[in-house]
C-alpha cells in the first residue's frame, strides 16, 4: 500500500488568516533587539541576541498574529546566526505564527533574486517587507514564490514618508494621484497575482489606511506599524483598516512591548503589554 503524501504546508496568507481567526488577535510583535536595551540579566550573555527574542517570543505567542524580526538589528550585532535560530524555534515550537522578516529590500536582477533566497532560503521566512520604488522587476523573485508573503511598503509610518509617497503621480486615467496610492493600485491590479502580497500602511496616517483599503479591496492584508511610540491612534487605524470580517490588518507594536522592562520580569513584562495592545485592539474591532 502506497503512503499518503503529506499535505503540502499552507502559504502565508492561509496561515495569517488561520491566526487571526483561531487566536482572534491582530497583533504582530516586532523584535528589533538592541544592544543598550538587553535585560539586566542578559547582558553577559554572548548568544543574548536569540535569548531575548526566545524569551519575548515564548511570552507573547498566545497575543500575536505574527512575528516580525527586524534583520538589521541582529545583522548589526553579528547575530545572523541567532535570527537564523530564532525563525526555526518560531516554526518549531509555535507552529501556527508566521514570521515576517523585516528587511525592506529594493534591488534588481540578480542582486533581487539573491535576497529573495536570503529571506526564505537562508532565513526561511514566511514572509518578507520589500521596497517597490524600482518597480515591479524588484519584486518579482519575492512574488514568484507563491507560498511566501511579500509585504510591499505602501505610506510608511515615518514623518518623512510624505518627501516622497505623497507626490503626485500620473495615473492612467489621465490624471494624478499620489505615488503611495499608484504603489496600491498597482499592487493590486498587477502584482498580487498569487495572493500572497500584503501592503505596509502606517497607523499614523489613518485617512491614508483608509484610501488604500478603499483602493486594494478587503483582502490584501496591511501591515500597521506605527502606534505604541511612534503615536499612531489605535482606534482610528481598525476604523479605516479593517475589512468587512473584522480582519484584514497585521497591526505591529515593538519597542512598547520589548523593553517594557529591563530587568529579570522583562519577559513577564513583555507579555503584559502584548496581552493589553491586543485587548486594546480588539476593543475597536
Amino acid at each position: 500500500m502506497s503512503a499518503v503524501p503529506a499535505s503540502p504546508t499552507p502559504g502565508f496568507s492561509a496561515r495569517l488568516a488561520a491566526r487571526w481567526r483561531d487566536a482572534d488577535t491582530l497583533l504582530c510583535v516586532g523584535i528589533d533587539p538592541e544592544p543598550g536595551r538587553y535585560p539586566s540579566t542578559l547582558a553577559d550573555d554572548p548568544d543574548r541576541a536569540f535569548a531575548f527574542g526566545k524569551a519575548i517570543v515564548d511570552a507573547t505567542a498566545e497575543y500575536a498574529c505574527a512575528f516580525k524580526p527586524q534583520i538589521a538589528h541582529f545583522a548589526a550585532q553579528g547575530a545572523e546566526s541567532a535570527l537564523e535560530r530564532l525563525v526555526a524555534y518560531v516554526q518549531a515550537k509555535h507552529p501556527g505564527i508566521p514570521v515576517i522578516l523585516d528587511a525592506k529590500r529594493g534591488d534588481i536582477g540578480s542582486t533581487a533574486q539573491q535576497y529573495a533566497r536570503e529571506a526564505f532560503e537562508r532565513f526561511r521566512a514566511d514572509a518578507v517587507t520589500a521596497n517597490p520604488y524600482l518597480g515591479s522587476d524588484s519584486l518579482a523573485p519575492y512574488l514568484a514564490h507563491a507560498d511566501k508573503g511579500v509585504v510591499v511598503l505602501c505610506r510608511t509610518s515615518n514623518p518623512g514618508a510624505a518627501d516622497l509617497q505623497d507626490l503626485p503621480v500620473a495615473d492612467e486615467a489621465g490624471g494624478t494621484r499620489p505615488l503611495y496610492q499608484r504603489v496600491a493600485e498597482k499592487a493590486a491590479r498587477d502584482w498580487n497575482t498569487h495572493g500572497n502580497l500584503s501592503l505596509v500602511v502606517g497607523a499614523t496616517w489613518p485617512e491614508q489606511l483608509g484610501e488604500v483599503r478603499a483602493i486594494v479591496g478587503p483582502s490584501i492584508p496591511l501591515l500597521v506599524p506605527g502606534i505604541g511610540a511612534q503615536g499612531g491612534d489605535v482606534e482610528l487605524a481598525l476604523k479605516h483598516g479593517l475589512n468587512a470580517e473584522r480582519t484584514g490588518l497585521i497591526i505591529s507594536s515593538s519597542r512598547a512591548i520589548l523593553y517594557a522592562s529591563n530587568g529579570a520580569d522583562f519577559a513577564d513584562a513583555a507579555a503584559k503589554s502584548a496581552r493589553e495592545t491586543r485587548d486594546l485592539i480588539n476593543r475597536y474591532r
